[in-house]
């Protein structure tokens, strides 16, 4: 891989991780569009992709760092009372979110690396994901509520978890599934995006922690290692305009709010399918 793929794969990294629209079905689905000679299959490509992770986690703490800041305080007894209990029901409400991908990527971790080297796959479920967006949208206008974090239950908050684990099939994008399973829990879109990005934090903390270490020694290392670091500072970058774009837009909008990125992912998943099946 050239510093100027890797580089191109972290701009795309940097919005599509947020967006909902799968950031590893495009990671996976483009360089085959694009003629790259890049083994998707090989033991460096997915730490590669996990270094991306990590700069989108760093944009994520940034961003989001008053409610970081405000649950460790939490955690270690300080603030008002009232405020505590707060902080300590978005926390269990995080982790109980987290616990169903965290299983999850353990029991299928062989099965679902299998499909990081089929762009095909990954195109066909980006057809899938842009269908999710839309169907959510239609069933959460049946419900009256625009509930708040605090009001959700952590029933609410696992039955989200369940979402998100959808997300480890290339093309279903993490925070696509996150914020629809917010919606039908009866949050606003803004809510449901806050909390979709919460959650994103260990889970990409948590997968990196796992594959940075292959980028240390071995091929990984030698292949990747300048280029990786490099492109997952511009991921990052990329990643705090993306939330900061993705927040406002939210908040200003909610009907039909995921709809312009359901027919995109239908479009450029169809269009992406309709291409690699013709190349053979």
């Amino acid at each position: 891989m050239t510093l100027i793929q890797a580089i191109i794969i972290a701009l795309l990294q940097g919005v599509t991780e947020l967006f909902p629209v799968s950031s590893l079905g495009h990671a996976v689905v483009l360089p085959r569009l694009l003629g790259w000679d890049i083994d998707q299959s090989s033991n460096g490509f997915l730490p590669f992709l996990v270094v991306l992770h990590l700069g989108t986690a760093v944009a994520l703490l940034a961003y989001f760092w008053r409610d970081w800041m405000g649950i460790l305080k939490a955690f270690v007894g300080m603030g008002p009372g009232e405020e505590r209990r707060q902080q300590w029901h978005l926390l269990w409400l995080i982790i109980v979110a987290t616990l169903p991908a965290v299983v999850l990527g353990f029991a299928l971790e062989k099965l679902l690396k299998s499909l990081f080297g089929v762009p095909t796959a990954a195109a066909f479920f980006l057809i899938v994901n842009g269908g999710l967006l839309f169907f959510g949208e239609r069933l959460r206008q049946r419900s009256t509520g625009d509930r708040k974090l605090s009001e959700m239950t952590w029933l609410g908050a696992l039955l989200i978890g369940f979402a998100q684990s959808l997300a480890l099939i290339p093309g279903i994008s993490r925070s696509g599934t996150t914020m629809v399973g917010g919606l039908l829990m009866g949050l606003h879109h803004k809510e449901s995006a806050h909390f979709s990005f919460l959650i994103a934090t260990p889970i990409i903390i948590g997968a990196t922690v796992l594959e940075v270490p292959h980028l240390l020694h071995g091929g990984a290392a030698a292949a990747f290692s300048t280029a990786a670091w490099i492109a997952g500072v511009i991921a990052g970058i990329t990643a705090y305009i993306s939330t900061t774009f993705l927040m406002r837009y939210f908040g200003r909008h909610d009907f039909q709010a995921l709809d312009p990125f359901a027919y995109y992912c239908v479009a450029f998943g169809a269009s992406s399918l309709g291409i690699l099946l013709f190349l053979g």
